[in-house]
C-alpha cells in the first residue's frame, strides 16, 4: 500500500491535478456543465462515483470544479480530503437552495456569512461548546466584489444547513425564520467546519431555486444548467484568489 495519502477511496488523482480553489457543485451534471461552458482545456480528473471533477484554465487561470454529492457527509469527505490530501486552499460551494425569507426571490443569489445546523457534525471534534461555522472573510468579500461587478442581486447572512430535506416537525421552517435564517440548504455546515480544522478557506454561495413560503420554483433542468450568474461570481472569485 502507498505511503501517500492518494488516491483516496473517493478521489483518483494526485494534488498536482488540483488548482489552489475548487468551485463544488453538488451536482455532478452541474460540473460537467461548468467545465464544458466556462473552462478552457477542461480534463476529467475525477469520477470515482460518477462526481465529475475537472481542471482547466479560466482567464488565464488554473481552476477546478468537482461535485461534492449530496448532504454534509459527502461534503465532509470531498471537502476533508481536498484540504487535507490534495493540497487545496479554497472550496467555493456553488449550490441551489430554498428560500425561507420573503426579501428573496428566484434566482437571486445568497453568501452564507454563517452556516446554522440540526447536524451533529461537528460532535466529532468535542469543542467544549457551540462553534458557530463561518464562512471565510478574504473569500467572501471577494465574492460579494465580485457580484457587484456583475449587477447580481443577492443578500449575505445565515443559513439553514439541514440534515433533512422532509422534516418530520411542520413548524420547523417557522421556527429558523423567526431568528433570520435567509434559505436552507444541506452542505455548507460541515465544509465550514472542515476548513476550520484544516485551517483553510471555504464560501457557500447559492441560487435560489424554489420559494418555500411562495411555493415559486424551478425545475430540474433549470437548476442543472441555468445558475450561469452564480457561476461567473465563483469563477471571477478564484481568479482572483489565484496570487
Amino acid at each position: 500500500m502507498s505511503d501517500k495519502p492518494y488516491p483516496t477511496p473517493h478521489i483518483d488523482a494526485t494534488p498536482e491535478d488540483f488548482a489552489k480553489t475548487v468551485l463544488m457543485p453538488g451536482d455532478p451534471l452541474r460540473s460537467k456543465y461548468i467545465a464544458e461552458t466556462y473552462i478552457e482545456d477542461a480534463k476529467l480528473i475525477n469520477n470515482v462515483r460518477g462526481v465529475q471533477g475537472y481542471t482547466g484554465i479560466y482567464k488565464g487561470h488554473k481552476v477546478s470544479v468537482m461535485a461534492s454529492g449530496m448532504g454534509m457527509p459527502s461534503i465532509g469527505i470531498y471537502s476533508y480530503e481536498l484540504y487535507n490530501f490534495f493540497g487545496v486552499e479554497n472550496i467555493i460551494r456553488i449550490g441551489s437552495a430554498g428560500a425561507i425569507s420573503n426579501e428573496l426571490k428566484v434566482r437571486d443569489i445568497v453568501f452564507a456569512m454563517g452556516a446554522s445546523t440540526n447536524s451533529n457534525y461537528a460532535r466529532q471534534f468535542e469543542l467544549p461548546g457551540t462553534m458557530a461555522p463561518i464562512a471565510d472573510y478574504e473569500l467572501l468579500k471577494t465574492a460579494v466584489d465580485s457580484a457587484d461587478e456583475e449587477g447580481a442581486k443577492y443578500m449575505v447572512g445565515n443559513v439553514l444547513s439541514s440534515d433533512t430535506f422532509y422534516d418530520a416537525q411542520d413548524d420547523a421552517n417557522d421556527r429558523w425564520i423567526k431568528m433570520g435564517i435567509l434559505c436552507i440548504e444541506m452542505e455548507t455546515a460541515a465544509l465550514y467546519f472542515n476548513a476550520a480544522k484544516a485551517g483553510k478557506k471555504a464560501l457557500g454561495m447559492f441560487t435560489i431555486s424554489d420559494h418555500i413560503l411562495t411555493g415559486e420554483a424551478l425545475n430540474a433542468m433549470e437548476r442543472q444548467t441555468t445558475f450561469d450568474q452564480m457561476m461567473k461570481i465563483a469563477l471571477e472569485t478564484a481568479v482572483k484568489m489565484d496570487k
